[in-house]
């Protein structure tokens, strides 16, 4: 009888992670993240060689670019949920797999359209690795104060491998084509494969009642089309065009449509009753908002540094550097700070010092000012990280257990749609103010105009076809 106690808590012990291995585990999961992370941003400072490579028009160049976090948003919901029914290691190592394929068919695509389709393809690999890794972490830590301190760590990675991103990126193409930024992920995901089937633990989630596919396929439809209208929106798409409009319309009928189904149904694919906590919807939408600054700003930086100020790829990702290492140290003393001050104090400075900082990067000129720069850079990193922190650790501790898939798949659904909106709603911006300034250039065709009011990469394009001043 004692043995057969005693085999029982070992054997409860392990599902729930608590062990040494635990620590391992969280290695190989922040390592799986770190990848669909820096590959959100690692074409941003790609996009003027890719340009130039492929000439791809201003709408396939937008989908080039989102395409990745669009896709991947639209998914976290079904991968999610379905890691929770099948096993969350089971759906991660499928993951893997499907992002090194994609990443070999986007390092050797030869046109926009194979480009966007690989993109795509790298975005339902994304899928399925990120809400699985955040639902693992939350098996085996079951202890708050040892999770805080692995949510410290991995959300330090979230953060880390966006930012990052620019860097590799520039790193690579100052020695390499462009499409060497997606080969890198082909040997690492070769290694991640065997060491995750015998490092990390399967886990599922309650699995009574059946899965909802047809629910799956809703939510997944339905932020697609919410996510496409603001991204053409983004693309200068005009407010009251029907292209722009029915996507909207379409998007938020059919997610109405699935909350209402969720509600009715006895085995849910998400409970909806955790977002009537305070605490798990308001983290919810911080993380949106964080990632919209934290993906927008540094598209728009790493433009800004490039062709506005004449930088290399490599002095770009340099540039950027900064606000890498102000995410990690922030990630990093996140535990200490949530011990102290709690995670909503942690999520209101975090904002503080962002606004702080997106205050201070608007001094940013025509000249380069690295000073202002880097105390821009490194503000924004340490108030992003600090939200994060502060949210996902929230929104994690206010789920139970069985629904660690649901919930980690709300997350990332946030994280991923905090990243497609920032892309689309900063470009937005960004065009309204650039494109009325070429409208008219004296000597220059109104053809050419047009064309270079796209962007800053076409407006050069056509200076240099056109020569002169």
């Amino acid at each position: 009888m004692s043995g057969t106690t005693t085999a029982a808590a070992a054997l409860r012990r392990r599902a729930a992670g608590a062990g040494a291995n635990r620590w391992a585990v969280l290695v190989v999961l922040c390592a799986s993240l770190l990848l669909v992370a820096v590959d959100a941003t690692v074409l941003h400072v790609a996009v003027p060689a890719v340009t130039e490579d492929l000439r791809p028009g201003a709408m396939e160049l937008l989908w080039i670019v989102d395409a990745y976090p669009l896709v991947c948003a639209s998914l976290l919901i079904l991968f999610g949920t379905l890691g929770d029914r099948v096993g969350r290691r089971r759906v991660l190592l499928l993951g893997y797999t499907l992002f090194g394929v994609a990443s070999a068919v986007a390092a050797l695509a030869d046109n926009a359209q194979v480009l966007i389709a690989a993109r795509a393809l790298l975005g339902v690999g994304g899928a399925m690795i990120m809400p699985a890794t955040l639902s693992i972490l939350r098996q085996v830590f079951p202890d708050r104060r040892e999770r805080a301190l692995a949510i410290g760590v991995w959300s330090a990675v979230a953060a880390v491998g966006a930012a990052a991103g620019p860097l590799l990126g520039g790193f690579l193409l100052e020695h390499f084509w462009w499409g060497s930024v997606f080969l890198v992920n082909i040997p690492l995901m070769l290694v991640s494969l065997p060491v995750g089937r015998i490092l990390l633990p399967e886990s599922k989630g309650d699995s009574d009642g059946p899965w909802d596919v047809t629910g799956a396929l809703m939510a997944a439809a339905g932020l697609f089309a919410l996510v496409l209208g603001v991204k053409r929106l983004g693309g200068g798409e005009a407010a009251g065009s029907p292209w722009t409009v029915l996507p909207l319309l379409v998007g938020a009928g059919l997610l109405a449509a699935f909350t209402r189904r969720q509600r009715r149904r006895t085995h849910p694919l998400i409970d909806l009753r955790m977002f009537a906590r305070p605490a798990f919807s308001t983290s919810v939408g911080c993380i949106v908002l964080a990632m919209l600054a934290l993906v927008g700003l540094e598209l728009i930086a790493a433009q800004y540094l490039q062709l506005v100020l004449g930088l290399s790829p490599l002095d770009t990702g340099l540039r950027l550097l900064p606000l890498t290492v102000a995410a990690m140290a922030a990630g990093l003393a996140g535990a200490r700070m949530l011990r102290r001050f709690g995670p909503r104090r942690m999520v209101s400075a975090g904002f503080c010092l962002t606004a702080a900082a997106v205050v201070l990067l608007t001094g940013m000129g025509g000249r380069d000012d690295w000073p202002l720069l880097l105390a821009g850079f490194v503000l924004l990193g340490f108030g992003l990280e600090t939200t994060l922190f502060g949210a996902y650790e929230s929104m994690l501790s206010e789920a139970p257990p069985e629904q660690a898939g649901g919930a980690a798949a709300m997350g990332e659904t946030s994280y991923q749609l905090g990243a497609g909106i920032g892309i689309a709603l900063l470009g937005s911006v960004m065009n309204a103010a650039y494109a009325p300034g070429l409208t008219g250039v004296a000597g220059v065709p109104a053809s050419a105009s047009s064309a270079a009011s796209h962007s800053l990469g076409e407006a050069y394009e056509v200076a240099d076809r056109l020569g002169g001043p």
